[in-house]
This record gives C-alpha cells, sequence and structure tokens, in this order.
C-alpha cells in the first residue's frame, strides 16, 4: 500500500491529503452565538434527506453542508480535507484505497460512527436499480469491506486516482448502520446541526450539535434556519429588507440596488458553474450529429453573458471542463455564424427544422429570456425554436431529461472525471443529452483511460480530446459559465477565502460563516 503526500496528489490532481477537518484555519474573530437566516432557491416539496434524490441548491446546503457529512470535503481553496475520514492511501495502481476514519464521533440519536455505517451508506447508492445521481461514482467499487472498527478498504475495477475527492459528492452522506430509514425520514447525520424542524419546499431549521468533533473549527451560529424562496424577485427583497442575511443566485440586473445598500455586500465568485441546454441525442433529430452542430451555430454566445449574466461569466464551448479544473482546454468555442447553421442543416438532408425548447427559472436565473435569445439568434440560420415555458416546480423531475430539448444548469464538479461521469458517461441516470457510444465511442474510451491514467500530462492529452470531442459533436449546448453572485448581510463574517466549487462557500456557509 502507498500512502501518496499532499503535494504528489495535488500535482497529479487526485486527492490531496488531510488538513484541518474543516479545511479552515481558525480565526480569532470567528465567535458562538446567533441564528443565520438564508434565503435558497431550489427548494421543491419533495424534497426530502434522501442523498440519492438530492438535486438542488436548498437540499444540498441543508444535508450535505449542515446536518451529515462526507468522508471527505473540498476546502475552500479546493484543495481536499477528511471529514469523517481522517487520512487516506492507495495501492501503486489507484485500484484499492484505504481510508481511515475519525473516533469519537457520534450521530444526532447518540448511536457511535464507524465502519459499518460507511459501508451501509454508500451500498444505498450501489443497489440495483438505484437512480442515484451518485451511481457512476460508486459504481466501479467492486468490493467494499470492513478492515478495522474505523477503517474499510474499498476495491475499483480500474485506477482512479480522483477517487478520495468523489467521497466528498453531496449525495454521499453518511447514515446510521441500521438505522438508515429512520434516518432518512427525520434527518438524522453526524453534522453540526441537527434537524429542529424541516417543512419539504418551504423552511428548514437547525440547532447547533454540542461536542462536536469540529467544535473549534467550524460551525459558529447556534441555529440556522434555510428559508425556501424560489422566486428570484422575492429573495432579493428578503434580503434588502433583512428578512434574512444572506441569498443565493441574486438577479445581477438589481446589483446596484444591492450595492447601494450599506448593510449588503455582493459576493461575485468565477467558477465552473454553466448554464446549458442539453437535448436529448436518442430523440430525433438530435441524434444527427449535424443538427448539433448546426445548433451549436445557432446560438450567440457572447450576446448571452452581455445580456443574461450582465458580464458576470465567460463564455462556453460546449464542455463542462470550466477555468477552475486543472486540465481546462480554453477551445475557441463555435462561432456564432447562421451560414454555418444551414450548411449543417443541409448536410442533415433539411432546409429547416421546428423543435421546442423548455425552459423555466428553476434551470437558472434568466433561463426563460436565454431561450428567447437563442430562438432570435437561430431563426436567420434556418432554426425555428418554439420556447416553451415551463413552471418552476417540478421542473426537475417532469422536465428534465423526460423532455428533448431543455434549459438546464450544472454547478461543475472539482475534477474532470467526476463531471463527465457524473454526465457524460454512457447509461448514469444524470446523463442529460444521453450522451452514449453511439454517439462518440471515443469518448466513452478516454474517459475510462483518463481515470485510470496517473500521468498527469498524459491526463491532459486525454481530458484535451474529450472537451475537443464535445464541442464538435456533444449533445450539450453550453453557452456560458456563469460566476456565483451571491448577497451576504454585513452582520455575517466570512473567511478571507470562499469556496467556489458550489454556491454559498460550497454549501457549507452554515459551518464557515459566523456572526461579525
Amino acid at each position: 500500500m502507498t500512502r501518496i503526500s499532499r503535494r504528489g496528489l495535488l500535482r497529479t490532481g487526485a486527492a490531496a491529503g488531510v488538513l484541518a477537518a474543516s479545511g479552515l484555519p481558525l480565526r480569532a474573530q470567528a465567535k458562538r452565538g446567533g441564528r443565520l437566516r438564508v434565503g435558497l432557491n431550489g427548494a421543491n416539496t419533495s424534497d426530502s434527506w434522501d442523498g440519492r434524490s438530492i438535486a438542488d441548491m436548498f437540499m444540498i446546503a441543508a444535508a450535505h453542508g449542515t446536518v451529515f457529512d462526507c468522508l471527505t470535503e473540498v476546502a475552500a481553496d479546493g484543495s481536499l480535507v477528511g471529514e469523517l475520514a481522517t487520512d487516506w492511501e492507495a495501492s501503486p495502481d489507484a485500484k484499492t484505497w484505504t481510508f481511515n476514519l475519525r473516533s469519537g464521533v457520534t450521530f444526532h440519536n447518540g448511536k457511535a460512527f464507524g465502519a459499518d455505517d460507511v459501508l451501509e451508506s454508500l451500498q444505498l447508492h450501489m443497489a440495483e436499480g438505484s437512480k442515484s445521481g451518485a451511481r457512476p461514482i460508486v459504481e466501479p467499487i467492486t468490493e467494499m469491506k470492513k478492515t478495522g472498527p474505523l477503517q474499510v478498504q474499498f476495491t475499483l475495477a480500474n485506477g482512479n486516482a480522483d477517487f478520495p475527492y468523489l467521497m466528498s459528492d453531496y449525495h454521499l452522506l453518511i447514515y446510521p448502520a441500521g438505522q438508515i430509514e429512520e434516518a432518512i425520514s427525520q434527518g438524522i447525520g453526524t453534522g453540526l446541526y441537527a434537524v429542529e424542524s424541516f417543512e419539504p419546499g418551504v423552511r428548514f431549521v437547525g440547532k447547533r450539535v454540542d461536542g462536536h468533533y469540529k467544535d473549534g473549527q467550524a460551525g459558529w451560529f447556534d441555529e440556522v434556519e434555510f428559508i425556501a424562496i424560489n422566486d428570484q424577485t422575492a429573495r432579493m427583497n428578503a434580503v434588502l429588507t433583512g428578512q434574512v442575511d444572506a441569498i443565493n443566485r441574486i438577479d445581477v440586473k438589481t446589483e446596484a440596488l444591492l450595492k447601494a445598500n450599506p448593510m449588503i455586500r455582493v459576493v461575485d465568485s468565477p467558477n465552473n458553474q454553466h448554464f446549458t441546454f442539453p437535448m436529448l441525442t436518442d430523440i430525433a433529430p438530435f441524434g444527427d450529429v449535424n443538427v448539433r452542430r448546426a445548433l451549436k451555430h445557432g446560438i450567440n454566445r457572447q450576446e448571452m453573458v452581455d445580456k443574461i449574466l450582465l458580464g458576470h461569466g465567460s463564455v462556453g464551448a460546449d464542455t463542462p471542463i470550466g477555468p477552475a479544473n486543472q486540465y481546462f482546454a480554453d477551445l475557441e468555442p463555435p462561432a456564432y455564424d447562421p451560414d454555418k447553421s444551414k450548411f449543417y442543416l443541409k448536410e442533415a438532408g433539411l432546409d429547416s427544422i421546428d423543435i421546442d425548447l423548455s425552459a423555466s427559472s428553476a434551470a437558472f436565473d434568466g433561463a426563460v429570456d436565454a431561450a428567447q435569445l437563442y430562438q432570435a439568434s437561430a431563426a436567420p440560420g434556418g432554426i425555428n425554436i418554439n420556447v416553451v415555458q415551463e413552471p418552476a416546480d417540478g421542473y426537475w423531475s417532469n422536465v428534465w431529461i423526460k423532455k428533448p430539448f431543455c434549459a438546464c444548469y450544472w454547478g461543475g464538479r472539482a475534477t474532470e472525471d467526476w463531471m463527465f461521469s457524473s454526465a457524460y458517461a454512457e447509461g448514469v441516470p444524470w446523463n442529460d443529452s444521453q450522451w452514449d457510444s453511439k454517439d462518440n465511442a471515443r469518448f466513452q474510451e478516454l474517459l475510462i483511460a483518463g481515470r485510470a491514467e496517473l500521468d498527469s500530462a498524459k491526463r491532459r492529452e486525454i481530458y484535451t480530446e474529450m472537451q475537443v470531442i464535445l464541442r464538435d459533436e456533444g449533445g450539450v449546448i453550453i453557452p456560458m459559465f456563469a460566476n456565483f453572485v451571491e448577497a451576504v448581510s454585513t452582520k455575517i463574517g466570512t473567511p478571507d477565502k470562499i469556496g467556489n466549487l458550489w454556491q454559498l462557500d460550497n454549501t457549507r456557509f452554515a459551518e464557515r460563516w459566523w456572526m461579525a
């Protein structure tokens, strides 16, 4: 067994060694006390503490960043730190990983944490027929076993240099073994805050746990309250009037109004979040690569960044790998060119094409406006888009991956393989373009090869080729990378470094922030 150094792991794009449990240095100004109130979008009446089904901001923050823990955690600076695991080591081929677990940890119901909890919790996602968004992460595990009361070992089908990073995924919450059904029903985890009350789609209140293993490092509020405010205008009004202390996803059109308020700070964080238009490549006409190419040249990407993001972002090139990723290729995006759209339609045997594009504010703020911009820019190239405005409630269950062409967003992932495996691997639940070997067998081969490759230069070559394939042939239009633009009251203290893997400090704001 080879223990991999932090420097070596970071150099290869794999997991970093263990730092402080919270990933943050202790700050003298951080102190216990107060109640944090945050207005969040992405809430649904179907929300639950079941990590397999968590898909949007409200429950990611409530579960992953507050009530539950994972084995590892991505720190604000992008490095990997231990959460319920203290350290880990790999075999030379990165196929066998051994995790040492933290001692003295208890669940909110008093049960002691140990290896059995890890195995049973991950088994949820591996079970036959599981629709978990983390299924592609755990599927390569061929064996997992308890090698001690506080030690687990995983054997993978192929080497994966990024495996410890994957264990920080927000779906992979750790539940108490033998009590998982109860834990999902009531929200019983090992996180800093125990569930005081929870009304799906409406509100969550958490109370600080005493004697927690992160004491002195994180968890400064006595209580946290997350209020579901899916409407963007309502969220802004809530923070302006002091009803909440922070909100995510502000309307950038009203940024000046927020900045004019001396009691509010606007936090603008470049990141890997991308706004997309996935098309189902197993449904006509999107199975034809020439139709996809016509659509790629029918969108004015810079116009989207200028008018939808108001400059708070950058142009995308139809690849989900962003500037915060190690192997970001920075490709030239497909140019807006109606003549090329006409050319590719002709290659598909078409003079013009009529298609529906479903959009809703649930997908991203300004999604309907973005769809209408796309409608206008595509028309000169013979692409006639009918914009279908969908309701926000139920969008992810009724529209996404159900209707052939829609608006969507992705928060990005810390590693290339994590992103590709979540949304572009053949057969995974969240492959929202149904991209597979029929579209490009080479891409799927490279995905396996890149995951097992430990040489950083070779990994760069592999991931660059994969990005080129998606740009030229992929079934997802990715016109823009969008900054996280959020509003925080000056009453709330925040670390010098704010995480940008997920919104609001990697959704760890309940742990990392404090009353100023």
